[in-house]
């Protein structure tokens, strides 16, 4: 009976060694197609229980664009727990005298990433503003003396990591995450080209109405087949942007959405109108950084009168992953540092993904070189090997169901829909993943769920590709062939 047990493991562990070598073989059959020759890969695939079953330059540290949103939602999750909630704060300074209020009245943003959000899962503005009306009636005030303060030092340092570049600062999804957020912290514009090559764009903003901006714009008509180049240049040291760049005369007009470097501002104007409109007045709005002669006082004097709460973090990291949503990961990697160490500033969220790596046990002496939460910085770099460490200790995470209930199957909305397309949707359910992409990088990293078996049976898999000159569509192509392959071995 015993020698019938130790037949059967041999014969299991060689079965076990022949799977990891065809797979081994199969993908090293898939990137040997030319789309891959002038490309820098990396590649590790294990299973649950630590088995190695390809690896191919697992080491290579490499740009992750979106795959870092992995690591910052996975560590946002272990430390603050998916039920995590933002809170913004309504306060005041002075006093109230007969229904006025002879003071400032403060918005005092918690780091909400929704705040005004067209996002489905944020609250409406009408409604989040209604709550903070009653809190304002309930107080007594019937009039300001004072302005509406849009208050978001609740994250210090720069709302944009140094190393983004110029022309990704301008955009939507180049927006930094500051204390008070309002519609991501983005401004659309109405853009449509000229009737003729090298005539001027017609743009102008729409939503929001900011019109302490002055906008500029030395934008032109651009050949056909050019298609969408314009870029924002902006900065939170003036209310001042310029557009640059072309728009392809056979281009349809469309929304182009650009970055509000002024959220606090915006959020304040609105709601003081708001305000005004339910017969509440104001001297109208303030924040810290625009000039209006008013000092904002620190938080600590004022006095609170209620607050508002976001969703819970695990809906936020869903949008985040599915979505691949910038301005979200860089929110919840400097509430990682916030809540660390006291500050959001980048120097501080390295210090605090530091802490949960530590936590979950992963060693961050080699892998990983960190510079954002969303993966927009050229500067990060990671391997697929530590990847994989991070996946398969996420594992062991008391959140870890919550986690992959977050990423993305191929074929799902969002980033991955056009993934996978020929595969069975019952092939695509199991596997769990986050994509990355950027000029020249195309990452894939996650995990397949076995059809049957045990948790040790999960794959865990990072495939990193970097300086490639090949089409996307080739690129993505061969990739989504790898992940088929990891689906059948399991």
């Amino acid at each position: 009976m015993k020698r019938n047990v130790i037949t059967i493991i041999s014969i299991f562990l060689a079965c076990l060694q022949v799977s990891a070598q065809s797979l081994q073989e199969s993908i090293e059959s898939i990137i040997s197609d030319k789309a891959f020759s002038e490309a820098t890969i990396g590649i590790c695939v294990r299973t649950g229980d630590g088995r190695t079953l390809a690896d191919i330059d697992s080491d290579n540290m490499i740009m992750p664009a979106s795959n870092m949103k992995l690591i910052s939602t996975g560590a946002a999750l272990h430390r603050l727990g998916p039920d995590h909630q933002y809170v913004t704060k309504v306060g005041y300074d002075g006093k109230i005298v007969s229904g006025v209020l002879q003071g400032d009245l403060y918005i005092i943003g918690g780091g909400d990433p929704t705040t005004g959000s067209k996002d489905s899962i944020a609250a409406p503005i009408e409604k989040l503003f209604g709550q903070w009306e009653k809190m304002i009636r309930n107080a007594g005030i019937r009039r300001i003396e004072g302005h509406i303060i849009g208050d978001g030092r609740y994250f210090d340092g720069m709302p944009e990591h140094p190393s983004w570049q110029w022309s990704d600062i301008g955009t939507y999804y180049g927006s930094g995450a500051t204390g008070l957020m309002f519609y991501e912290n983005a401004q659309s514009f109405r853009a449509s080209a000229g009737k003729s090559t090298g005539d001027p764009v017609n743009i102008a903003p729409t939503y929001p109405v900011a019109p302490w901006m002055e906008f500029r714009y030395s934008c032109t008509t651009g050949k056909a087949g050019t298609g969408d180049q314009l870029y924002m240049y902006a900065s939170d040291l003036s209310p001042v942007a310029e557009i640059r760049g072309t728009f392809g005369v056979d281009r349809a007009a469309k929304r182009v959405d650009c970055t509000n470097k002024f959220p606090e501002y915006t959020l304040a104007s609105y709601f003081a109108d708001y305000l005004k409109g339910k017969g509440i007045s104001s001297d109208g709005p303030a924040d810290f950084r625009l000039c209006t002669g008013t000092k904002a006082a620190s938080p600590e004097t004022l006095t609170m009168l209620g607050s508002t709460l976001s969703p819970t973090l695990k809906r936020i990291v869903f949008e985040t992953n599915h979505a691949s949503n910038n301005l979200y990961a860089e929110t919840l990697l400097k509430t990682l540092g916030k809540t660390v160490t006291g500050s959001a500033c980048y120097d501080s969220t390295y210090v605090a993904l530091e802490s949960v790596f530590k936590d979950l046990g992963v060693s961050a002496s080699r892998g990983i070189s960190a510079a954002d939460g969303s993966g927009l910085s050229r500067q990060n770099y990671v391997s697929p090997d530590f990847f994989c460490r991070f996946l398969t200790a996420m594992m062991s995470s008391p959140y870890f169901e919550d986690y992959i209930y977050t990423l993305p199957s191929p074929g799902s909305k969002g980033t991955l829909s056009g993934n996978m397309k020929n595969s069975a949707p019952e092939v695509r359910s199991r596997i769990k993943v986050k994509s990355g992409s950027m000029n020249g990088v195309r990452c894939y990293s996650g995990y397949v769920i076995p059809a049957e078996g045990c948790k040790d049976e999960t794959i865990i898999f990072s495939l990193m590709v970097n300086n490639c000159t090949a089409p996307t569509w080739k690129i993505r192509q061969l990739l989504d062939k790898i992940m088929a392959e990891l689906a059948a071995a399991n």
